[in-house]
Order: C-alpha cells, then structure tokens, then sequence
C-alpha cells in the first residue's frame, strides 16, 4: 500500500521566509475554470477553506462533506482529507503553520475543535472581509503587512469562535472552555496517557467533574471521547502509512497487539487490516 502524502507550505522564491509559514490564495484564480481533485492526504499546517460559493465534496478524517456557498473547512495539521472542487468556486485558501500563529493560540484552539462551519451570508461575510483584508496585504507586502495578516487572523478567528459558541450561556461557556482545554491535551497525550484519571489530573479536576464537563457538552464520557480519539488516530496510521498492524499498536501505545486489534474491532466492527484494504 502506497503512503498517503504528507504535504507542506512550499516556499516561494519571492517570499521565501513568510511562504514557508503562510500563504493565501484566491480560489476562483487558482482553480482557472478547472476541477480541482485532491486524493486522501494530510498536511503539517493549518489548513483553512473559506468558500463564498462552491461545489463538490470534501472528506475530513473520513467523514463526508458537501462544498457549499457561506462554508469554511479548517483543518488542523495531522488532518486526512480528500477534497473534489468544482470550477467556478470561489473564496480564499489560507495555509500556515502553527509557529506563524502561536501567539493567538487559544483562539485557533477553540476554532479548530470544528472542521466544518456552514454560516448565513451575513455572518459569512463579516469573514470574508476580514480574508479579503489579509489577501490584500499579502499581495502588496508593505511595510507591516505579516501583524495585519496576524491581526485580520485574530477577527476571522473570533468569528468562528462565535459561531462555535452560540447561544453558550456563562455556564456553558465555561463547560465548553473546559472541553476544549481537554480536547487539546488530548491531541496532544493520547499515545502515551490513556486513563481519565491522567487527564483530570492535569486539569486539576477530578474524574467525577471531568466527565460531567464532557457528558454535559456532548453527551459523551470522557473515556468515550479518549477511545474515539485513540480509534481515529489509528485510522490515520492504517491508511497514511504502509506500517504493519503491529507497528502501528506500538505507535498508539498498545503492546499487546491482539489487544489492539480487539479494540479496534468493537468500535469499527472490522479488523484493522480490513479496514486498510476496504478504505486504502
């Protein structure tokens, strides 16, 4: 089975240290009354699709989207996705990495936990023209263009962070801040931290208080999410790598390989080289 690409930021000669972190590109122009087809991949950048108007389908970590008009898809990196684009689709394609933006961190955080936002025109548009800001000063490059980009950033965030917190009361808004917080520690420990305990821990909560966070924000416990987590990461490595079954529960942590192989079984209801040869 061949590997499914890893793709990066690939530098320009104009702009080779700002391109290697970021770029924008306007849809309508890059696709030049062309289909654009892009087989299963995944990136190590945020990758972020805002389309004013659009057709076609774009999977993200195997879940199956329809392009559409007012949509932004943002991926984060380590993201599978296949994506068919119709001519005729226009927006903008923003590509960075996560140095370019660490500072905002939190906010892209809260941003990321959705990879699909379908919006109203006209909360669309406040997004949009806050895109159309940063294309401008990426094509002029005047003096303190990249802390314009970075600011136009911060308001295209925020208003999806609105759109990921709507209708949160303070309540809610301080369950869902804590779900976020431990989404995050969870992308980032879940190969070698799989007990809830380890989590609440770091969270300074206890079990009982971090499964009521989660049960109360999406309906699910937080072993539930940590199990889901674990399985999608091992959908990644099964269709991103040619690595065998044993290597891979090695990689997610797992010694016992039957074991693994049993997990993977009661939560997908196939083996995982069924799934490899079904899906690769």
């Amino acid at each position: 089975m061949n590997k499914i690409p890893i793709r990066h930021i690939n530098p320009t000669r104009k702009e080779p240290e700002l391109s290697e972190s970021f770029s924008i590109r306007n849809v309508r122009d890059m696709l030049a009354g062309e289909d654009m087809v892009q087989e299963l991949h995944r990136h190590d950048f945020f990758f972020i699709l805002a389309l004013k108007n659009g057709t076609g389908e774009h999977d993200i970590d195997f879940v199956p989207y329809t392009v559409a008009g007012h949509t932004v898809f943002l991926m984060r990196p380590g993201q599978v996705h296949r994506l068919v684009l119709k001519a005729g689709s226009e927006g903008y394609l923003l590509q960075f990495s996560a140095n370019f933006y660490a500072l905002r961190h939190s906010l892209l955080r809260k941003a990321g936990n959705i990879s699909h936002y379908q919006l109203n025109e006209t909360r669309f548009q406040k997004l949009l023209s806050a895109l159309s800001g940063i294309f401008e000063e990426y094509t002029a490059k005047q003096q303190g263009y990249q802390e314009i980009i970075k600011a136009n950033l911060d308001i295209f965030f925020i208003g999806l962070a609105r759109e990921y917190h709507t209708a949160a009361d303070h309540a809610n808004l301080y369950v869902q801040e804590q779900l976020d917080v431990f989404l995050e520690l969870l992308r980032t420990h879940a190969l070698e931290q799989k007990e809830v305990a380890q989590y609440a821990a770091m969270m300074n909560l206890s079990v009982y208080q971090l499964n009521a966070i989660t049960k109360t924000a999406v309906g699910k416990t937080c072993s539930g999410l940590i199990n889901e987590y674990i399985i999608l990461e091992a959908k990644r490595y099964l269709l991103a790598t040619s690595n065998q079954v044993t290597q891979i529960a090695r990689q997610l942590g797992y010694e016992d390989v039957s074991y693994f192989i049993r997990f993977f079984k009661k939560h997908t209801g196939h083996s995982p080289e069924a799934f490899r040869h079904n899906l690769g």
